[in-house]
């Protein structure tokens, strides 16, 4: 397990902008073109953004969370290796894909993912999944395992036998007003997302609504029903890919013990416990993006745990 040491690095709306251009240690390098496409999978219509990179690096598929289009990735997007090919997507329902005629479950996501996947001709990726999207992602590797070659879970949680948030922060999850109402947005922003959105709510307000786009009202329940009754958590001992687990010291909504539950659960895991709360990928893009580029890169991961009730491999 690894942890944020203290640093000089620049709070609130002044750190989101220093981790948008890129990673530490790398040599500044110019932001790779994207394409966005629209597509029809599986009978589905999604909007797709597409950073190709270099021919032979493996794809990073990003699963976004609730509510959010795939804008809200871009300072993290722009803080990764120009030569590493980027895939985003905004769920049916979300952003710019029309919302679907009926709900939908997780358990039925994989075959939409991999669907994707075939259509830009790639046989595996590296898949990320932030808080909602961090259940599609493990949903996809138990799944399709084969189609995923490691796995980056961001302030995540094994669905519903998980260590709930306060009743409070539940009851603001059940509405999208935070990302319809920027002033709304604002005010609940600390009590929601803690971290950088403690120290300055304005950092929330403008992730959520500088460049995001609105999706349908019934986009946002239906992607909220699509997790009813869902756990991982049985399940999670057969998740194979070197796997990374990133998790916020201030998270209200995803409380920090579900990423050490999960941890200690994944056979193959690293996990990172940084400063900061939900929306930190963004908010401060190259510290995480640099913790990313380091595991995508690197050996596989292996579970270390010290002490008594830790387990070692």
């Amino acid at each position: 397990m690894t942890a944020d040491q203290p640093s000089s690095e620049p709070a609130g709306k002044d750190r989101a902008e220093a981790g948008r251009g890129w990673i530490p240690g790398r040599p500044r390098k110019a932001v790779a073109p994207e394409r966005m496409r629209i597509l029809s999978v599986g009978g589905r219509t999604l909007r797709v953004s597409v950073r190709e990179g270099t021919p032979g690096w493996p794809p990073l598929l990003l699963c976004n969370g609730i509510g959010v289009s795939l804008e809200l990735f871009q300072p993290f997007v722009d803080a990764l290796d120009p030569r590493r090919p980027v895939i985003r997507f905004d769920m049916p329902g979300v952003g710019g894909s029309p919302a679907p005629v009926m709900p939908y479950h997780l358990v039925t996501l994989p075959s939409l993912l991999t669907g994707l996947l075939d259509q830009l001709g790639y046989q595996q990726a590296d898949v990320l999944g932030i808080s909602w999207g961090g259940a599609l992602a493990q949903q996809l590797t138990l799944s399709k395992p084969e189609r995923v070659r490691r796995l980056v879970l961001v302030a995540t949680a094994p669905g519903a036998l998980m260590v709930p948030a306060s009743p409070s922060v539940l009851l603001r999850m059940l509405s999208p007003r935070r990302h319809r109402d920027p002033d709304y947005a604002a005010r609940v922003a600390g009590e929601l997302y803690g971290g950088s959105a403690r120290e300055d709510p304005i950092v929330a307000r403008n992730l959520l609504h500088a460049t995001t786009r609105l999706g349908p009202a019934w986009g946002y329940y239906y992607q909220l029903l699509a997790g009813f009754g869902w756990t991982s958590l049985p399940f999670l001992p057969r998740l194979r890919p070197p796997t990374l687990i990133l998790a916020g010291d201030d998270d209200p909504i995803i409380p920090v013990v579900n990423a050490k539950i999960m941890h200690h659960l994944i056979p193959r895991s690293d996990l990172h416990i940084y400063r900061g709360g939900h929306l930190e990928l963004a908010a401060d893009a190259g510290r995480l993006g640099a913790v990313v580029e380091s595991f995508l890169d690197g050996e596989p991961a292996a579970t270390t745990i010290t002490g008594a009730e830790g387990k070692q491999q």
